[in-house]
């Protein structure tokens, strides 16, 4: 596996993949790497000639100096990890490399910032979209690949996509998690042993609201994670809804809708977890992929 350090060179190196005839799949992540993150490089090798995967912890998206500062690092495993699944190239940038002639862009989010992690992490998508469209300029992959644990980053960057008409595709894939249901992530690994048990509560939460929905009212069904989480965790509930499945609006009632998203933020000891699920009408919680 080729380690790519400077921007110019990524895209010397995509540039001579095409003219090798070869396409391009591109997984961007910010370290720490686990098997949901191994798992899109696989997907990735399914669709595409070649891969690659960017290591880059993005200042743009913390609102919180302290957990830019904490984010884990572990680059020597993460490129074991990556040679072992089979990527061809990881791409490490430099911060000052990669903004060199940066200018930040305000992005027409669609709305969909409104609500969940956009009130609370004020600017957080804006800079997570800048820095995607930074790496593409110079990845310039066919697709990229991002995982559906972040729903509403997923939504955003999907409806820029289009609205910009980047000519990457950019696919969903579904989250891997632990076999206690916990939602893979790089922040997971800041969880000691009683709080990592703790961190079960948001999927538990999850399936409590998919126990009731479209079987009673969403406010009930709302009202079912909130209650498991109030119990398991106690404080350090964010928020607990149901959502539009496109739109990730606030549901008040069902109406003719087929699906919907049950989304959830807590603060689990020193980490702050995200997770979603989604809510199928007529189907069985154990039915449910996890």
């Amino acid at each position: 596996m080729e380690l790519i350090t400077l921007p110019e060179l990524a895209a010397l190196w995509s540039a001579q993949a095409r003219r090798d005839g070869a396409s391009i799949g591109f997984v961007p992540t910010m370290g720490a790497l686990h098997e949901g993150h191994i798992d899109l490089i696989r997907r990735a090798l399914q669709g595409h000639d070649r891969v690659v995967c960017s290591i880059f912890v993005n200042p743009l998206q913390f609102t919180n100096e302290e957990d830019f500062a904490r984010y884990p690092n572990r680059l020597a495993q993460d490129q074991e990890l990556l040679a072992a699944a089979g990527c061809h190239a990881l791409f490490k940038p430099q911060r000052v490399d990669l903004f060199q002639d940066f200018v930040l862009q305000a992005y027409d989010l669609g709305g969909l910032d409104a609500y969940w992690e956009g009130p609370s992490r004020p600017g957080h998508f804006q800079g997570v979209v800048n820095v995607v469209q930074r790496l593409f300029s110079f990845v310039r992959p066919d697709s990229a690949l991002f995982g559906e644990k972040d729903r509403q980053q997923l939504a955003i960057i999907q409806h820029v996509a289009q609205h910009e008409r980047w000519p990457e595709r950019i696919l969903a894939c579904p989250t891997l998690r632990a076999s206690d249901g916990l939602a893979l992530s790089s922040r997971n690994l800041r969880l000691n042993t009683i709080e990592r048990q703790r961190a079960t509560a948001l999927y538990k939460a999850l399936q409590a609201a998919a126990e009731t929905a479209f079987k009673a009212s969403v406010e009930e069904t709302t009202r079912a994670g909130t209650t498991v989480l109030g119990n398991l965790l106690g404080g350090g509930v964010d928020y607990f809804g149901i959502a539009h499945p496109r739109t990730l609006v606030p549901l008040i009632e069902w109406g003719d809708l087929e699906e919907a998203v049950a989304v959830v933020a807590a603060q689990v000891g020193p980490v702050r977890l995200i997770d979603n699920l989604t809510l199928t009408r007529g189907e069985r919680p154990s039915e449910r992929a996890t």
